[in-house]
């Protein structure tokens, strides 16, 4: 074999209903370095990817909150799994990405597999730390019990490729809500990666679909579409998010703009998910 070739370089695709399709529109653009030394060539979605994604998430919403919060914990901690086996594929990616060294890249990853874990282990406690039983005057019971919001839109933090990735998507998945996420722009290989995994974690199609693109393009049509319960604005600047969250209230969707002093693990998990109040007689 000859060893003057040319390199098979990879097209990272979208993430859709549990596909990898390229963008409808055809379209790809190249990802750098911090140096600007080429990475990969990324699918650039449109706004019919963003919408075809809100459909795989409705479709998948139900099927995903009947499962048992045990089952949805063992999926989610299945993805920990599959990151831990391609740990060093995924620490080249941020290490690239993000411009770490090697050991750095390592640390990060191993970060975000732990978070991964901690998220699995969210599904069947949520119900204990927001539910309740009430008491009520008569021959009752009443219970507050959380239920997902729905369809939540995440737009991904810029910097952080990975870490913060995790923790935007898996908090509304873990408490029973689907997720359509934005990838960073600039750095989304790794975003891209982890929802790979998930084809092979027994994740059900739709529950987790990524579009890679240019955040100006797609994010305001996530933003308003009529059919997203929940959207995260913590990964855009103070004046993109006002114009989204602008878009967002045409459709009265929760808007959730993570402080960088709140805990936003924990208030991503209360974020997107409501309260139903269930009612029972006492006796026969």
């Amino acid at each position: 074999m000859s060893e003057d070739r040319l390199d098979v370089r990879k097209t990272y695709k979208l993430l859709i209903n549990g596909a990898f399709p390229r963008s409808e529109s055809g379209r790809s653009y190249e990802v750098t370095t911090t140096k600007g030394e080429f990475v990969a060539n990324v699918a650039q979605g449109s706004r019919k990817d963003v919408r075809d994604a809100v459909v795989a998430a409705r479709a998948a919403q139900a099927k995903w909150w009947a499962q048992s919060a045990y089952n949805r914990g063992q999926v989610i901690y299945r993805l920990a799994e599959m990151a831990e086996s391609r740990r060093d594929e995924l620490a080249e990616h941020v290490r690239l990405c993000e411009g770490l060294s090697p050991k750095k890249a390592q640390a990060c990853v191993s970060r975000a597999i732990d978070r991964v874990v901690w998220y699995a282990g969210w599904t069947d406690k949520i119900a204990q730390i927001l539910g309740s039983s009430n008491p009520v005057a008569g021959p009752f019971f009443n219970f507050s019990v959380p239920v997902p919001s729905g369809v939540v839109g995440v737009v991904a933090e810029q910097d952080s490729s990975l870490e913060a990735f995790v923790d935007a998507v898996l908090a509304p998945i873990a408490v029973g809500n689907t997720v359509v996420a934005i990838a960073s722009e600039k750095r989304p290989t790794p975003a891209v990666l982890l929802g790979e995994m998930t084809a092979t974690s027994d994740f059900p199609g739709g529950v987790l679909n990524i579009v890679t693109g240019f955040t100006g393009e797609v994010a305001p049509t996530l933003a308003a579409h009529e059919d997203v319960d929940g959207i995260d604005l913590g990964g855009v600047d103070e004046d993109f998010a006002n114009d989204l969250a602008h878009s967002a209230a045409g459709s009265i969707k929760r808007v959730l703009r993570p402080s960088p002093t709140d805990d936003a693990s924990l208030r991503r998990l209360r974020a997107f998910v409501e309260t139903s109040t269930v009612w029972h007689t006492i006796g026969q």
